[in-house]
């Protein structure tokens, strides 16, 4: 008869332990998509950074000069212009001194 009441206990702790693991993998999978959650937002917090640091010397390239910057090298240049090269490419195409330039930001590192 003691040999059943043993028999009992071991099953119940191998239970245990499957829920345990299953409760693991439950709160590693959330962490997980946490952490990507915070990534994409991280992400795209960069873009927007960069977006309003090329908007913004753009326009202060042409309230100082009158006229659009003819180039990104420019803006480098003349109005401290930085980002990560290797992150990001820049297309800057300009479409006269006296019209805002065409700008296309694409994150090379962006998943599909």
């Amino acid at each position: 008869m003691m040999h059943r009441f043993e028999t009992q206990k071991h099953r119940t702790s191998s239970g245990s332990f499957l829920t345990s693991i299953a409760g693991f993998l439950v709160v590693l999978t959330l962490f997980l998509l946490g952490i990507a959650r915070v990534a994409d937002r991280t992400d795209a917090q960069a873009r927007e950074t960069l977006e309003r640091a090329l908007s913004r010397g753009i326009v202060h390239c042409y309230a100082i000069e009158g006229t659009y910057p003819e180039s990104l090298l420019y803006l480098k240049e003349h109005y401290g212009l930085t980002y990560d090269e290797e992150r990001f490419f820049v297309d800057y195409q300009v479409l006269g001194s006296n019209l805002f330039p065409d700008v296309t930001i694409i994150d090379r590192r962006e998943r599909p």
